[in-house]
């Protein structure tokens, strides 16, 4: 599973998976905050569709923290104040940078919480679309 799809997993499931999966690290290595969490800005890009341009939107709120385990960094960034997140982030990346052997363990969980996301906003989207309008249907 690449890092991008394990983290955006990671991010919009339920923060208890993070959390296990963070604990599970820290109990057995010795885990090095680099950097605490920390508040910071980051640009937001977007595409303009009409010319299929990037520009900068405007900015956004960020979490990050960096933490070394087994000589490899990792990282975590979150949007928002979320201190916990972004450390539980970091520790995860850096397990997987360095191929500990817990991680191999962790793919179906994420699999499974990411199909629970998908059941989660499908369920929304059907809640959205009981209140749409049909103009088509009224009588004028």
């Amino acid at each position: 599973m690449k890092r991008r799809r394990r983290t955006e997993i990671l991010i919009q499931g339920d923060c208890s998976l993070a959390r296990s999966f963070a604990k599970t690290i820290v109990d057995s290595y010795e885990c090095r905050e680099i950097v605490a969490p920390q508040y910071g800005l980051t640009m937001i890009k977007m595409r303009e569709s009409a010319k299929n341009s990037l520009f900068y939107i405007g900015e956004v709120l960020v979490t990050e923290a960096k933490v070394e385990i087994e000589k490899r960094i990792g990282i975590g960034i979150v949007v928002g104040m979320q201190d916990e997140l972004a450390k539980h982030l970091a520790i995860i990346d850096a397990a997987y940078k360095a191929n500990l052997p817990e991680t191999a363990g962790w793919k179906a969980e994420l699999i499974e919480e990411e199909h629970n996301i998908i059941k989660q906003r499908a369920k929304e989207q059907a809640e959205l679309f009981e209140t749409k309008v049909r103009f088509e249907t009224m009588e004028v």
